[in-house]
């Protein structure tokens, strides 16, 4: 992996979080650390610097939320299509009842405050700058909660600083 700077980076947002999904992940090699795969979320600046930051959007229930509220830094890992399997599997298992990492066949690294995996083809290390749980009150149409929130269990959001871009190779950079 080789770092670069943000502003270096070419790619669709939209494909990259939607179409080729995420992986969320938080810990630290003495507590260890949980994952989790994420086809939500924002790319862009905010904050008067205009800062590149990244929005994620945890579900309570979700183990890999444990990590990200108790750390000071969150991971998105880029995976190749060869991932897939292993993508749809680490949505759908929860840490708490397995080692699914090491079931993935993924291996963590500890870097920078945070943790990712060394198969990803890109890597974006975020600081977290602010979290809130959305609020029931703030959707403007009802049929937004219905379809996904049935049970009310609202998405807490993270805002973090991308800190550090990491790539595997130039998939990513401008020509």
């Amino acid at each position: 992996m080789k770092e670069i700077n943000y502003k270096d980076m070419t790619f669709n947002p939209f494909n990259l979080i939607g179409g080729e999904w995420m992986l969320v992940t938080a810990g630290n090699e003495q507590t260890g650390c949980n994952t989790m795969t994420a086809s939500w979320g924002h790319l862009g600046c905010l904050w008067g610097s205009n800062d590149p930051t990244a929005i994620i959007f945890l579900r309570p229930s979700r183990y890999t939320k444990t990590f990200v509220d108790r750390e000071g830094y969150f991971t998105l890992c880029v995976m190749d299509k060869s991932f897939k399997k292993q993508m749809a599997y680490l949505g759908s298992v929860s840490g708490r009842d397995e080692d699914k990492i090491e079931k993935a066949g993924l291996t963590p690294v500890y870097a920078d405050h945070s943790v990712y995996f060394e198969q990803a083809k890109l890597v974006l290390i975020c600081k977290k700058l602010y979290q809130s749980e959305l609020q029931e009150s703030g959707f403007l149409y009802q049929e937004t909660i219905d379809k996904n929130y049935a049970q009310r269990d609202y998405h807490t959001m993270y805002v973090g600083k991308i800190e550090k871009v990491l790539v595997r190779d130039d998939e990513y950079l401008k020509v």
